[in-house]
């Protein structure tokens, strides 16, 4: 079968928005070439890590690849994923020089390669995601192990927003807790919420494709009897009265469920937000503010932050 790779040269900002709108079109096995992944240092890296290629990343800016089917419908999902990415220009989004290219490729050369990207990761003290394909023994009994396919769907563990938002689980979920995760993307921080102690989580993406995701790696760490995953927009009809809600989305989605968020947490419940950039962080927390939620605490990891918030 012949594919097509679709390369977006954009920004850092845009790297979330961008990736959900490839995943909504139905790409799969989503590479982002981050020219920061040359400098960083991995510390927090077990097993070994992938050799990077210099020459395969921008000087500035990052490249988002995604395999595409080559069929009769090629033309129309290009199209409709350039307007879409277009688009986030109207939300204040920097999308950068938005320069996008197609090229034909087999299907053996891109159904197993982008997996050299993933290799466990030791996201805190106490948790660790692995991809379903990599061996790993754990370094001491406390250890949290999530494993995870991110080839299913948006979230795969290594991005700082869901970094910051596992740390931030990791520090106030409690035993017998209610957790409603929304945007679950492919379920990471539901099964992070139950591995760390939640009764029931309660999953929901607007993209059935995040739900069957957040389903199947449910499974795969026999949690399927704790995490729901349903498709909904948002919080949009819920009715379940969390100690929790956790939402690792863009701030100018945070914004539109605030209160929503207010009306499903019990009093003294935690709102957790990440895929908040620096600039936007005022505009989060006056929101946050307006509906009467007490900020707890403010995280950061390179350009991102997290906001804990408490309703009072």
């Amino acid at each position: 079968m012949k594919w097509s790779e679709i390369c977006i040269h954009t920004t850092n900002e845009a790297m979330e928005p961008i990736s959900n709108i490839l995943n909504e079109a139905g790409a799969n096995g989503l590479v982002i070439e981050d020219p920061l992944d040359l400098v960083k240092e991995r510390e927090t890296f077990f097993g070994e890590v992938y050799e990077l290629n210099p020459n395969e990343y921008p000087k500035d800016g990052v490249y988002i690849k995604a395999y595409l089917p080559e069929d009769e419908h090629l033309d129309k999902v290009v199209e409709q994923i350039k307007h879409a990415i277009a688009d986030l220009e109207n939300y204040g989004i920097d999308i950068g020089k938005n320069h996008i290219t197609l090229r034909e490729i087999n299907e053996e050369d891109w159904s197993n390669a982008w997996k050299k990207y993933y290799k466990p990761i030791h996201i805190s003290d106490k948790v660790t995601i692995i991809p379903t394909w990599e061996e790993y023994t754990p370094v001491s009994n406390n250890e949290t192990i999530i494993e995870l396919d991110p080839g299913m769907a948006f979230g795969t563990g290594t991005h700082p927003t869901t970094i910051l938002s596992i740390r931030a689980l990791e520090k106030h979920v409690k035993n017998e807790d209610v957790v409603i995760d929304v945007g679950s993307g492919s379920g990471v921080l539901s099964i992070a919420s139950a591995l760390l102690g939640a009764s029931n989580v309660h999953a929901y993406d607007l993209d059935d494709v995040a739900v069957k995701s957040t389903k199947t790696n449910a499974e795969l760490n026999q949690l399927d009897n704790q995490i729901i995953a349903k498709q909904n927009n948002l919080l949009d009809h819920v009715d379940i009265k969390a100690n929790i809600i956790v939402s690792n989305i863009l701030a100018e989605i945070i914004i539109q469920f605030v209160q929503d968020a207010w009306k499903n947490l019990d009093f003294g419940g935690l709102f957790i937000m990440s895929g908040i950039i620096q600039a936007k962080q005022k505009v989060v927390k006056d929101k946050l503010e307006q509906h009467g939620f007490e900020i707890v605490e403010v995280d950061a990891l390179e350009d991102w932050i997290s906001i804990t918030a408490r309703k009072v």
